[in-house]
C-alpha cells in the first residue's frame, strides 16, 4: 500500500507520534511518503498533487480542508488515519459521499487519557489541593478547613461519548452514584455496563456533587449550560470542564464563582489563552489550568502503532476496526472551525 504522512505539527510534535518504532512499522506495512505542509494555496496544491495513488493518509491536527478537489484527485485513497482525537472538521460533506473511505481517530487512546485528566481534576477541587499547595510554597507549612473526596459523591456526566465513557468506569472504584444526560440516549446495555442513571439536564445540576462537562463543540452546545442551569447547583459543588469553554456561559459561570456559591476547575475556555481581565482570576474557588486536560505525550506513539493494525485490518478488508468513526459519531464531535469563530467573535468585544 502506498502511505502519505502529512505534517502539519512541526520536527518536535511531529517525533512524539512517528517514533522510530512506529516508522519502522509503517515501513514494513507500505510505502511511506513524507509532506511537510505548507499553509498556502501552494501548500494546498502540493497535497493535492502528492494524494494521487495514495491508499492512505495519515493526518493531524492543522489538517487543511479536504475539499471536492482533494477527493477527486485521492483516486486510491481508502483510508484517512486522523492521529488526533476529534474529526468533526474532516468528516464534511465530500468526504459523506465517498462511503468507500474509512476515517480512523486516536479517540480511543485519547479519551481514556483525558478521562485521567479529569478524575485528577475531580480529586484535586474536591482535596483542595492547589490552595494547599500554594498556601505551602508561600508560607512553608498550610492546611485548608475541610477537604472532600468521591467516594459515595453524585456525579453528572454532561453527554457520554468515549471520554465520559471512560470516566464512568474509573469512578466505579469510588462507589459514587453516576448520572448522564445524553441528548442521544443511552441503550439498555450501556446503562447496565456503567451502572449510571439518565437523567435531564436540569435534575443533573440539581442534585449533583461534581459536574464533568464532556459536550463536543458545535452550534447546538454553544452555552448549552447556561444560567439557569448554573444557578440550580448544589452550594459548593464542582463544576469541572475538560470539552470546550463555549459549551458553558462563562459569564455566568463567573457570575456564581465570584458568588462563592460554586467551584470550578477549568481546562478550557471561551476565549484562549484567558483573557488577564477575567473575573474568573484569583478566585479560591476557582482551578484554571491553561488546556493541559487533553491527551499525555506518551501514549501518541502508542495510537500511531495501533492505528497502523487497523489500517492493515482495513486493507485486508476489515473495516471494523476500533478506530473507525463513524459519519454519524463524528458529526457530533468538536468542530474546530465553530470553536475558531467563536474565539475570534469574543476577541472582537
Amino acid at each position: 500500500m502506498n502511505i502519505l504522512i502529512l505534517d502539519t505539527l512541526g520536527p518536535a510534535v511531529y517525533s512524539t507520534f512517528y517514533t522510530s518504532e512506529v516508522m519502522e512499522k509503517m515501513n514494513q506495512v507500505g510505502n511511506v511518503d513524507y509532506l511537510s505542509y505548507e499553509r498556502s494555496e501552494a501548500g494546498k496544491q502540493e497535497l493535492i498533487k502528492r494524494i494521487r495513488d495514495v491508499d492512505v493518509l495519515f493526518c493531524n491536527w492543522g489538517v487543511p480542508d479536504l475539499g471536492e478537489d482533494f477527493y477527486e484527485a485521492a483516486n486510491k485513497l481508502k483510508v484517512i488515519a486522523y492521529t488526533g482525537g476529534s474529526v468533526g472538521d474532516l468528516a464534511n460533506e465530500s468526504l459523506r459521499k465517498r462511503e468507500h473511505i474509512s476515517l480512523l481517530s486516536g479517540n480511543v487512546f485519547f479519551a481514556e487519557s483525558v478521562a485521567q485528566g479529569t478524575i485528577l481534576y475531580m480529586l484535586l477541587g474536591q482535596r483542595r489541593l492547589y490552595q494547599t499547595l500554594k498556601g505551602t510554597e508561600r508560607t512553608g507549612w498550610w492546611k485548608v478547613d475541610y477537604t472532600d473526596g468521591l467516594r459515595g459523591k453524585t456525579v453528572g456526566l454532561v453527554s457520554f461519548g468515549m471520554i465520559a465513557q471512560n470516566v464512568a468506569r474509573m469512578l466505579q472504584v469510588f462507589d459514587c452514584k453516576i448520572k448522564v444526560y445524553s441528548s442521544h440516549g443511552l441503550s439498555d446495555a450501556d446503562i447496565a455496563k456503567y451502572n449510571v442513571e439518565v437523567c435531564s439536564l436540569e435534575e443533573l445540576f440539581s442534585t449533583c456533587d461534581i459536574i464533568s462537562i464532556h459536550s463536543g463543540m458545535t452550534p447546538k452546545t454553544f452555552h448549552m449550560v447556561n444560567d439557569e442551569l448554573l444557578s440550580k447547583m448544589k452550594d459548593n459543588a464542582l463544576i469541572v470542564n475538560t470539552a470546550r469553554g463555549a459549551v458553558i456561559d462563562e459569564a455566568a459561570l463567573e457570575k456564581y464563582a465570584a458568588a462563592g456559591k460554586i467551584r470550578a476547575v477549568l481546562d478550557v475556555f471561551e476565549v484562549e489563552p484567558l483573557p488577564n481581565d477575567s473575573k474568573l482570576r484569583g478566585l479560591d474557588n476557582v482551578i484554571i489550568v491553561p488546556h493541559n486536560g487533553g491527551p499525555t505525550t506518551d501514549v501518541r506513539g502508542l495510537l500511531t502503532l495501533d492505528m497502523i493494525n487497523d489500517v492493515v485490518s482495513i486493507m485486508n478488508g476489515n473495516t471494523d476496526v476500533p478506530s473507525r468513526i463513524s459519519m454519524e459519531y463524528a458529526k457530533n464531535m468538536t468542530s474546530h472551525k465553530v470553536v475558531a469563530d467563536n474565539n475570534a467573535a469574543k476577541q472582537k468585544h
